[in-house]
């Protein structure tokens, strides 16, 4: 079992900037892709950002020029660093993790940009 612990959810106002956090542990072998998801209020859950074990990252089209995902392989955490964020960012934020051909998910954190 692998087991993701999210952190640096919050309110911010809009144009602010968050940085979130999410770190892996358990019966980690090797971890290919890792990324964000996000689930604004009534909607459905969504890719913000991806990267693979290589560092080759791909956004969402909401996401691009704005966020910014990395990861430090060393520590098996993956990071998304959101600047200019926008009252639309506002969603519960969701790490993901692709290891031995299995998908696994943080609980959560919660994003709420005001106006």
């Amino acid at each position: 079992q692998v087991q993701l612990v999210e952190s640096g959810g919050g309110l911010v106002q809009a144009g602010g900037s968050l940085r979130l956090s999410c770190a892996a542990s358990g019966s980690i072998f090797s971890i290919n892709n890792m990324g964000w998801y996000h689930q604004p209020p009534g909607k459905q859950r969504e890719l913000v950002a991806i990267i693979t074990s290589g560092g080759t990252s791909n956004y969402a089209d909401s996401a691009k020029g704005r966020f910014t995902i990395s990861r430090d392989n060393a520590k098996n955490t993956v990071y998304l660093q959101m600047n200019s964020l926008k009252p639309e960012d506002t969603a519960v934020y969701y790490c993901t993790v692709f290891t031995l051909g299995k998908q696994y998910w943080g609980q959560g954190t919660l994003v709420t940009v005001s106006e």
